[in-house]
Order: C-alpha cells, then sequence, then structure tokens
C-alpha cells in the first residue's frame, strides 16, 4: 500500500495544481465579498432602518445549505468556479457587513461629537475617525469570511470549478486516505495561512497606541485563561459521555437486528428499501435502515467492517472498482468470479442476481446527437475535441469509467468536469456541458429526454444487481437468502427506469416507491 509521502511525490503537481486554483478562488472570493460587505456595512451604520433586512437576508443566505445554493446557482449562472465564487461570497457576507457595522455603531458618541465640533465633515469624519477605530473589528470579520471561504471552496469540486476539494471528494468515494489528505492538509495550512497573513495586516493598521495595545494585549490574555479553564473540563466531560455512549448503546440494543445499507444515488435507495421491507414481511427481524451512505468503497467498507449486514452491488464494478479484475463481458463469467472473490476473501455470500442489468452509458441532448449524428460511443470519439464531458467525481476516476473508456475509444474530450450526482444532468439541460456519464436505468434519461449512445465496442463490462450479504449474518439468520431471492427475476431494465422515474421526477419518496412495487408483485401485503 502507497504511504502519503508516495502517493504526493507522484501527484505533486496535480496537488500544486488544484492548491493554486483553490487559492485563486478563495482570494478572490473573499475580495468580492469585501469590497461589496464593507460599503453595505458602512450604508446601514448611516441608515439603521436599512440594518435589520440587510442582516437578516446575510442570516439567511448562511442558513441555506451551500449544496443547495449551488443547485439553485446552476440553471442561471451554469457550473464551473463562477457558482462556487458567488456560492462563497455569499456565505462571506454575513461576517463582513455585521462587523463593520457593529464597529462603526459601537464608537464612542464623544469622539464623534469632537470630530465635529473640530469641524470635520461627515465624510471626513467616517474616514479619518469612525474607519480606523472601526479597522480592528472589520477585519476580524474578513478574517472570519476567509478562512470559511477555504473550507467552502471544496464544495467547489462538486460543479466542476476544481480546487483541493477534488481531492477530498475523490478520495472519499474511492476510500483512498491518501488522496484524502493530500486535499485536506494542504487546505487546513491554507485556512490558518490566510488567518495568519490577515492577522499581521489587522495588526499593523489598526489605529491604537501601544499603550492601549498592552492593555488589549493583558486583557485577551486574561481572556484565554480563563476560557482554558472552562473549555479543557467541558471537553473532557463531553469526550467521555460520547465514548461512554458509544461502548453502552450497542449493547443495550445488542439483538437480532438486520442493517441495511445503500449506496448515494435513487436505485440504492429504492432497493435498499426493498430489502427491509421483504425483511421486515417475512421475518420476525428488526431492521435498521443506513441508505444513502456515499460511493461504493464507502459502503462496501461498511459491509466489511460489519457496520451493515447487507446492500446492492453490481457484478461490473465488484469485478473492476473492488477486486481490480480485467474487462469481462461475459456476465456469467463475471458472476463467478465476483461471488468466489466475495466468499474467499471477505467471507461475504453473493447472492442470486436480480434480473437487470444497470451498465453505465453515455448521453447527450438530442440536438447534439442530431447535429453530430451520433449514434454509438465511436461516433462520439470522432467529435470528442469538441465537446465537454461532465462525469461524477467517481466515474472520471475509475478504471471501468472515464479513464479506460477514452484509452478504448481513443476520446479526446475538449474538457472534463466532474459534476457529482443529479447535477450533471442539469449542467447538460442547462448547455454547460455536452456529454454525462449515465446508469442504462436512470429515471433522470427519461424526464430530460436524453439520447443514449450505444457502447458499440462493449467496453463496459455487465453490472448486473447483486445483493451481497454479511455470511456471519446469514449464519445467524439463514432465513434470510430465501426472503432476498423473492425478488430475482421481477426486476428488468426497464422497471428499475420506471422505478428510478418515480423517484427521481415524480419525486416519490424511495421508501413509498419500493413499497409500492413490492405491493404489486404481491410480495408484501398492502
Amino acid at each position: 500500500m502507497k504511504s502519503f509521502f508516495d502517493y504526493v511525490t507522484g501527484n505533486y503537481q496535480q496537488i500544486l495544481d488544484l492548491l493554486w486554483q483553490h487559492i485563486y478562488l478563495s482570494l478572490f472570493s473573499v475580495l468580492v465579498a469585501a469590497v461589496i460587505g464593507v460599503p453595505l456595512g458602512i450604508l446601514i451604520s448611516k441608515n439603521q432602518q436599512l440594518s435589520k433586512p440587510i442582516i437578516g437576508v446575510a442570516n439567511v443566505i448562511q442558513a441555506v445549505p451551500s449544496l443547495a445554493l449551488l443547485g439553485f446557482l446552476i440553471p442561471f449562472i451554469g457550473i464551473g468556479s463562477t457558482p462556487a465564487i458567488v456560492m462563497v461570497v455569499l456565505y462571506s457576507l454575513l461576517p463582513i457587513v455585521k462587523n463593520t457595522y457593529t464597529g462603526l455603531t459601537n464608537i464612542d458618541k464623544t469622539i464623534l461629537e469632537a470630530a465635529k465640533g473640530i469641524g470635520l465633515t461627515g465624510s471626513q469624519t467616517m474616514r479619518k475617525v469612525q474607519l480606523p477605530l472601526a479597522f480592528p473589528i472589520i477585519m476580524a470579520g474578513i478574517r472570519i469570511s476567509a478562512v470559511t471561504a477555504v473550507g467552502l471552496m471544496t464544495i467547489a469540486a462538486f460543479v466542476g470549478a476544481g480546487g483541493l476539494g477534488y481531492l477530498v471528494f475523490s478520495g472519499v468515494s474511492s476510500v483512498d486516505n491518501n488522496m484524502i489528505l493530500a486535499g485536506a492538509i494542504p487546505a487546513c495550512i491554507l485556512a490558518l495561512l490566510m488567518d495568519f497573513v490577515i492577522g499581521k495586516i489587522e495588526t499593523r493598521m489598526s489605529y491604537q497606541t501601544k499603550k492601549h495595545g498592552k492593555r488589549l494585549d493583558a486583557a485577551a490574555e486574561q481572556l484565554r485563561n480563563k476560557r482554558r479553564k472552562i473549555f479543557i473540563p467541558a471537553i473532557s466531560t463531553i469526550l467521555v459521555i460520547a465514548i461512554g455512549t458509544a461502548v453502552a448503546v450497542p449493547m443495550i440494543n445488542a439483538k437480532d437486528k438486520i442493517v441495511i445499507g445503500s449506496k448515494n444515488f435513487s436505485e440504492q435507495m429504492i432497493l435498499g428499501n426493498m430489502l427491509a421491507d421483504l425483511i421486515e414481511e417475512k421475518t420476525d427481524l428488526e431492521v435498521e435502515r443506513k441508505l444513502n451512505l456515499g460511493g461504493t468503497q464507502v459502503v462496501f467498507s461498511a459491509l466489511t467492517n460489519d457496520e451493515i449486514d447487507m446492500y446492492v452491488e453490481y457484478t461490473g464494478t465488484a469485478l473492476i472498482n473492488l477486486f481490480k479484475k480485467d474487462l469481462i463481458n461475459n456476465p456469467d463469467e463475471v458472476y463467478n468470479i465476483v461471488e468466489k472473490e466475495f466468499d474467499e476473501k471477505y467471507q461475504v455470500k453473493a447472492l442470486k442476481p436480480l434480473g437487470f442489468n444497470n451498465t453505465y452509458t453515455l448521453a447527450v441532448r438530442p440536438e447534439t446527437a442530431e447535429k453530430y449524428n451520433l449514434k454509438t460511443f465511436s461516433d462520439l470519439a470522432e467529435v470528442s475535441n469538441e465537446l465537454i464531458i461532465g462525469s461524477t467525481i467517481e466515474f472520471s476516476n475509475r478504471q471501468d469509467g472515464l479513464i479506460g473508456l477514452t484509452k478504448t475509444y481513443g476520446m479526446n474530450f475538449k474538457g472534463s468536469e466532474a459534476v457529482d450526482g443529479g447535477l450533471r444532468y442539469t449542467a447538460l439541460n442547462s448547455n454547460e456541458t455536452d456529454v454525462i456519464d449515465a446508469f442504462s436505468t436512470d429515471g433522470l434519461l427519461e424526464e430530460f429526454g436524453l439520447t443514449v449512445l450505444e457502447d458499440d465496442q462493449s467496453f463496459f463490462p455487465p453490472y448486473y444487481a447483486i445483493p451481497v450479504v454479511s455470511e456471519k449474518t446469514l449464519k445467524e439468520h439463514p432465513e434470510l437468502e430465501e426472503v432476498i431471492s423473492l425478488l430475482v427475476g421481477k426486476l428488468d431494465d426497464a422497471k428499475m427506469r420506471e422505478l428510478n422515474y418515480k423517484f427521481d421526477s415524480l419525486k416519490q419518496q424511495p421508501a413509498q416507491v419500493a413499497h409500492d412495487f413490492l405491493v404489486e408483485e404481491g410480495l408484501i401485503e398492502e
């Protein structure tokens, strides 16, 4: 296994490029936020009636989840660095506006009267008296925004803006700790460095005498000491309670319980609910649902670490992504290899395929297909240098994904944007990208009316859905295999696409979609 040092030395150029992107995006965002936020703070300090609505709006923006905000922005301003910068600017406004307002409105009134008494105009008072006195508080707001911006900018990877978040999320998807650390450590250092530099600027430019500085330093030290006396015992108490709870709760709840997991997309959550409903209906076992856990490696690790008892995997994903085997196109051969690997290496039982093949595919807008006469992957390869592909982060890093695909077909895309989840459909529909990776059973293919291209060289291996269960769990509850086998043959590609459509497009809850299907098939009662 590669060490962190080996990973860094082997990928230092990529890390440096992403670090530079992160620095640029973060600094530019904070600068824009300061240019907007400081004048806005000055404005509301002069007009108190505006202060509550403006600060209120900034508070509301701060409360909106960052991914949700990105989702709202993409249809209007596309993907890439622009929505990421807009998002960070919006999040950075609150501390800058609020600190500017607070600093200016809390200046001693006698000082302002004195300035007026010596004949200073309003603008002169602001420039020569108020802003210098409020400067430390204003800079404190900018420091908060700068540190926050570095952390928030990691999310930019979701919309193809680059930055260190690309390494973090790629590492999470593939459970590569070296990759995660290669993104997280520089981001932490960058945040600390920005805080240090802005702090130095604040210290050098602050309007205060040395005497006042010494008094402030002494007061700050006293405050820090008081905080330490409270903070350390409090943290220790919290840690003891947390550890005790973590140990005690599993012991208290130790009883027959089956934990179902799933990956983080619609089909997986539907299938996870199907397994859970069937087991609840056909056995006396209690079922816990841990759905939407993450990518393949995350869920598989949860299974092998006994955090879950079962989930639904895909034969091709297991063959290439989990077991690092060569591409094979024969479905039976792939299943036999996967079944053997699960059993011998991980004591996991691969049950019979459910019936549908959720293979990868590539999709384009109908007008793109018509313009370039695209029907197959080979057709796409001939014009790929004119098109931008927007794939998920996991797909862009897999040998049975973009890496192997481009080699097999000789594709050379004009650009590649890593855009996760359903956002890649939004980006395609907004003409920000031209090609996306998709699953053949994706309901969104139908909703967006996309043209699915043919894998004419059969690059992708078969991806038949198979429930995988811990052998330890099966030994304790052998009836589970028979219960789960009730789903075999009930799902084909068209049926699974229909179920995904109900979730993705009709916005039905995955639990409801799964329940209705099982009732229709007569597998459970209404």
